[in-house]
């Protein structure tokens, strides 16, 4: 493999120019693409055929707990906010039904490498019901009980104790991300989570005695009151904890769109200028402290896994991010859950009401989703390894293809005529290559290769920075 320069660089004029609203290309065709056209018996032939492909995936499972005890300002998840901690036991019953019904679409020998349980928070579920799920899904799937399988699971550092994360790793997980977002009390006030860094540092260390193999820590710059200064002292305080992973969002205010965010006071919200100078602010300290960027929001240790995949060419990326396991057929169970098997994607309700009323009929949740055609298959494996490896190897597409790149994209090429004179990528006979001041500006390339960005694309996007 051709070396890439894959160092990072902070261009702020060029920033600002190419922030724009655009999808992060956890799929693609993104979800704003999925339709009810795609019905049950389409998500029941996917799996059939998947079990007969010459060589079957690995499966994945994404399990979605949407269950929070209160309600951050900032979060734009389908969650359900209760303090009735009955209804995670109805849950659960239900989850079960789901399982057993995935169960018959999928061959028993086909080995479930991955899991992800995201919310909502996932650790609402008490010790026993986290256990009741697991020994579940060991009943049903053939289960990698080796520990090189990547289980993760989300964690609200409020809604867990040190012994509970050491039960975590004898229930088969291996890796944690901890939600901190910030350390001030100001801002955690401003976006109602309020946690003591007593916590997480106490957490954190469990989670190492415990031999977690990956512990990561979600950041969000750009929230309420949010200065320079403080969010250093975050920084700071990130950096002393060495997290193996750290992931710093960018937060994306939408008010009309998202009505938890309607409670944060318009006054308090940084301006621009300041958002930016926070994300200077983000890059220059992490990377100064080790650091690699990863890409999209994601930053990790030299010897982490996520790095090591980045550099070797094996790093891959799904619904859940950044991973070294994504090629698999992943499953999504609960509600709102989203699945991709073989050339489908899939996705189930968003209501609890029709989840159970679904479950309750025979009938599994997927509700809509969308079958890739020969394009988007070809721009799928585009966008990934631009996102992924920072460049577009024209012979390997054309191999995989049977096309002429820059014939069959030369429309898409043309649209990167600035980002070339802005020095954000370059293109030559055989490859694309993301520059260092380009890095950041992915999302923005990847967009020019996206065949329904303007007139066919549906929906609202974050910006690209």
């Amino acid at each position: 493999m051709i070396e890439v320069d894959q160092s990072l660089s902070f261009n702020r004029a060029l920033v600002e120019k190419y922030d724009r609203p655009g999808p992060r290309y956890t799929s693609y065709p993104t979800a704003p693409q999925f339709h009810q056209a795609f019905a049950l018996d389409d998500y029941h032939a996917a799996a059939q055929a998947s079990n007969q492909a010459a060589v079957p995936k690995a499966l994945s499972l994404y399990i979605h707990i949407p269950f929070c005890k209160s309600l951050c300002y900032y979060c734009a998840c389908n969650k359900i906010i209760t303090q009735k901690t009955h209804r995670a036991v109805e849950y659960l019953n239900y989850l079960k039904r789901e399982i057993a019904m995935q169960l018959a679409l999928f061959d028993r020998t086909r080995t479930l490498r991955q899991l992800h349980l995201g919310g909502g928070t996932p650790t609402y579920l008490t010790r026993e019901q986290l256990a009741e799920l697991m020994d579940c899904l060991h009943q049903a799937f053939n289960l990698d009980d080796s520990d090189e399988h990547e289980f993760s699971i989300e964690v609200d550092p409020r809604t867990i104790s040190t012994e509970q994360i050491e039960h975590l790793r004898q229930l088969g997980f291996n890796r944690l991300s901890f939600g901190v977002q910030d350390f001030d009390p100001d801002v955690q006030a401003a976006v109602n989570r309020q946690q003591s860094e007593e916590q997480i540092y106490a957490l954190v260390a469990a989670a190492r005695a415990a031999q977690f193999k990956s512990v990561s820590v979600d950041l969000i710059y750009g929230l309420p009151l949010q200065t320079v200064a403080s969010f250093d002292v975050t920084l700071s305080k990130i950096i002393a904890l060495r997290p193996d992973r750290i992931a710093a969002y960018s937060y994306a205010h939408l008010p009309e769109l998202v009505r938890a965010q309607r409670l944060i006071r318009r006054e308090d919200m940084p301006p621009p200028v300041r958002k930016m100078e926070l994300l200077e602010l983000t890059i220059s300290r992490l990377t100064a402290a080790g650091y690699v960027y990863i890409g999209m929001d994601h930053f990790a240790l030299p010897d982490d896994e996520l790095t090591l995949a980045r550099a070797d060419g094996t790093l891959q990326r799904n619904f859940q991010g950044y991973s070294t396991f994504a090629d698999c057929d992943l499953i999504g169970l609960g509600v709102s859950s989203i699945g991709k098997v073989g050339d489908t994607y899939s996705q189930s309700v968003k209501e609890l009401s029709q989840y159970y009323a679904r479950l309750d009929q025979g009938l599994l949740p997927v509700h809509r989703g969308y079958r890739l055609n020969a394009d988007d298959q070809l721009r799928r494996d585009v966008i990934s390894d631009l996102m992924c490896h920072g460049r577009i190897d024209f012979a390997s597409i054309e191999a995989r293809h049977q096309i002429r790149f820059k014939e069959y994209f030369a429309e898409a090429l043309a649209k990167l005529d600035e980002h070339v004179v802005d020095q954000l990528v370059t293109i030559d006979d055989d490859a694309l290559v993301l520059l260092p001041q380009g890095h950041l500006m992915m999302r923005s390339v990847a967009m020019a290769f996206d065949a329904y960005i303007g007139g066919a694309q549906k929906g609202s996007f974050s910006r690209t920075v």
